[in-house]
């Protein structure tokens, strides 16, 4: 039988204040490598998704930060993946952006960096998967932020993280485990994982 869902166990959200402080969602935590004037920013993002099953990948940023404007003059990015153990990292990378002094951009001098073959940005050293991206689109408008999307032109794997028919996957996964973020404020270590009950002919 329906139920209207306000006789459920819930509580509607105040649409004035900022929702998405409000509980906690599961995120990817990325970090994008841009290439800014003479130097090289990094930083971190967790609104960041596959856009499809081709080479597409987006993320969201703002005008606000030097990335959005790196990204649109040098028509490129990359995109780290870190793994659990580099969470400071991936958090130090995030200085910059709110520099004062400017010592916060030396911090970035001393971030094991690795460098791609096609795109002339720094990645975060010993992350799990990295991809290259040019640039396709900018989508301007979701507030004061905006919707960058780039096609990938490489992507690089750790080798232990590479799936295979001869691999048990929850064993892959356990013994190397996965960084996410739960917006906004805590990470974990996935390590335990399971099979998705997916239909009869399930397709993508």
């Amino acid at each position: 039988m329906d139920s209207n869902i306000l006789s459920e166990k819930v509580v509607t959200l105040d649409m004035n204040t900022n929702i998405w402080d409000q509980f906690f969602t599961i995120a990817p935590l990325v970090v994008i490598g841009t290439k800014e004037d003479k130097h090289y920013n990094l930083a971190p993002k967790h609104m960041a998704t596959p856009l499809g099953f081709q080479n597409y990948f987006g993320f969201v940023c703002t005008p606000k930060h030097s990335t959005y404007h790196n990204v649109k003059f040098e028509k490129s990015f990359t995109v780290s993946f870190p793994k659990p153990d580099q969470v400071v990292l991936s958090s130090l990378a995030s200085l910059p952006r709110c520099e004062e002094g400017g010592w916060e951009k030396e911090v970035l001098e001393h971030i094991p960096i690795s460098w791609g073959s096609k795109v002339n940005a720094p990645m975060l050293k010993d992350s799990y998967l990295y991809f290259e991206c040019e640039l396709d689109r900018v989508i301007d408008g979701f507030g004061e932020h905006s919707l960058i999307s780039g096609k990938i032109v490489a992507a690089h794997l750790d080798e232990n993280y590479l799936r295979s028919s001869e691999k048990d996957e929850q064993f892959m996964i356990y013994n190397n485990p996965m960084l996410a973020f739960l917006a906004h404020g805590r990470f974990a270590a996935i390590k335990d994982s399971y099979n998705f009950p997916y239909t009869k002919g399930f397709k993508k």
